[in-house]
This record gives structure tokens, sequence and C-alpha cells, in this order.
């Protein structure tokens, strides 16, 4: 047993001491009984002068080979030891903006991969005592108090989050077209304030609500309209339903007109004939 824990010891080493270049390498482990670590790279977050201030210089720890199923409290918690924590923002690429979400149920991103994050201490010291703690040993994440959710238990809470509330969604969809509906309402009482009145350099904007306004289409009218459009590529897909019978057709088409031409003629001729005038 002895021997077995200076081996995993020594693995441990050898996890953190294989950093790249400017990164400090901290293992971390989501649970007691996990015997091989995490390593999560971290450095001082760098940015040129000017370039906002969601991440301060020399306040702002990046951290790279984040798992997905570590939250931002977790991490929150984990470097809470080293300095009042301010913020934490997870992305998956190094500087892309974290799109804040306006609905549970829409334009929901399911993270696949590894991330990076920006975790922004209050005071710059907390940024130098989140890299020492690499002569630690393996941090725990995970608690009995605050647990983070792997494997198994990750994807059975991942389905269960799934399930979608009808109530809950029905609400929501209710809101939305609520808010569309007013914004709709706006921009109609906006155009019908600004219509017939020119703009600076005298054009007036013409629109459908002008003296020949446009007829709105009703539920029945676009069954209608859907219903002759569906009737009309009916019979041509039924007039040309083979190739052959294209073919022929034409061919058809083409023996009436040379018939209709060959009677024209004997017709002509026959008028040409019967003139009583011959002057010559």
């Amino acid at each position: 047993a002895a021997s077995r824990r200076a081996k995993m010891a020594a693995a441990e080493k050898r996890v953190v001491g294989a950093a790249p270049a400017g990164y400090t390498a901290l293992a971390v482990k989501f649970g007691e009984r996990q015997r091989s670590p995490h390593c999560l790279l971290v450095k001082e977050h760098q940015v040129r002068e000017g370039a906002g201030t969601t991440h301060p210089p020399r306040r702002t720890l990046f951290v790279l080979n984040v798992p997905p199923y570590c939250t931002p409290d977790s991490l929150s918690r984990l470097f809470a030891r080293c300095g009042c924590v301010q913020s934490v923002d997870i992305c998956e690429k190094p500087g892309e903006k974290k799109e804040k979400l306006t609905s549970k149920f829409f334009n929901c991103k399911t993270v696949t991969g590894f991330q990076v994050a920006y975790v922004v201490f209050r005071k710059p010291a907390g940024v130098q005592a989140a890299k020492a703690l690499s002569q630690e040993g393996p941090l725990l994440i995970s608690t009995e108090s605050h647990p983070v959710k792997t494997g198994i238990s990750k994807w059975i809470a991942s389905y269960a989050a799934s399930v979608v509330d009808q109530e809950e969604l029905k609400a929501e969809v209710d809101a939305y077209m609520q808010d569309y509906d007013k914004k709709i309402a706006e921009e109609e009482a906006k155009a019908a304030k600004e219509e017939g009145v020119p703009d600076e350099e005298g054009w007036v904007k013409v629109t459908r609500k002008g003296r020949k306004p446009g007829l709105p289409r009703t539920e029945a009218a676009n069954l209608r309209v859907l219903e002759r459009e569906k009737r009309k590529r009916a019979r041509k897909e039924l007039l040309n339903f083979y190739a052959w019978q294209h073919r022929e057709t034409k061919r058809e088409h083409i023996a009436q007109l040379r018939k209709k031409f060959e009677e024209d003629k004997q017709r002509i001729a026959l008028m040409r004939a019967q003139r009583k005038f011959r002057p010559y």
C-alpha cells in the first residue's frame, strides 16, 4: 500500500510538472475516491490597454482545461481560499463573449468539450495565491455539502433537466408573444405617425397604407391560394409525368400547327382564284 501511494504521488508530480510555458498546473479531484487527478492550467490574464474592464488585468486568473461538468460556482468555491472572488466566467474559447441566456427552453447550447474560465478576484493578491496552490496536493472540488455531478449521475441530471414543464413553457411563450405584439403595435403606430411626412430632402415614403392599401390575407385566403397552387402543380405533374408523354404532346402540337398552316394556304389560294377583278 505504501509503494502504491508513492507511485500515485510520483504520478501526480509528473502531471503537475507537465505544464506549458507560462502556465501553472493545478491538480484537482472531483471526488475523494478518484485516483488520478485532473490538471487545470492557470496563469495571470493579460490584455492590452483599453481592451475592456470585464476581465481587468492583475486581478483576473485565466484557467484552461476546464471540464464541461465544472460550474462557475464550483470554481468560485475552489479559488475562494485565495481571496474574495468577484466573478467567474466560463467560455468555450478564449476571448469569446458569453451570451446572456434570455430563455430557459430556447437557444440553450449543450457543452460537449473542455472550456476556459476567467476568475476575477477583488485584489491582485488572489491571482498569486491561486498560482501558489500548485505546491499543495490535489485540490478537492466536489464536497459533500457542494457535490459536482459527474458520470452517470450527471447524465441522469441532464436528462431530468431536459424534460420540459408545459405550464412554464406556455407562460414563457405567452410572455414572448405579448412583447412581440406590443413591439409590432409600436412600429405600426410610428409608421402611421410618419406617413405622408416628408424627410429632410423632401421625399415622402410610400407605404401599403396609402390610397390603395394591400388587402390583408386572412387564414381562409391563404388556404385558397395554397389549394390553387396545389391543383396547378398537380396538373403540371400529371401532364409531364413521363418524358415520352411530354415528347408526344409537343409532337401533336407541331402536327396541328402544320395542318392548320396547310389549310390556311389552301383557303388563301381559293380566295385568289375566286377574285373577279383581273387587271392582267
